[in-house]
């Protein structure tokens, strides 16, 4: 299972590529069951389309 650090990191880089098969399965078991990161993985969602709803905004 991946410790917390590796779920917020694949995470982070899930804004920027798609994850291989394995990283998915393995983010998804880990955030059923660790609900911090979890709720960071949320938080990092909405701050991503905050940000391109201002791009757009702004552009």
């Amino acid at each position: 299972m991946l410790t917390c650090r590796q779920a917020t990191q694949l995470l982070s880089e899930k804004q920027d590529r798609p994850l291989l098969l394995r990283e998915q399965s393995n983010l998804q078991l880990h955030l059923l069951v660790c609900r911090s990161c979890h709720h960071y993985g949320k938080q990092i969602k909405t701050l991503s389309q905050l940000s391109k709803a201002f791009k757009n905004f702004d552009g």
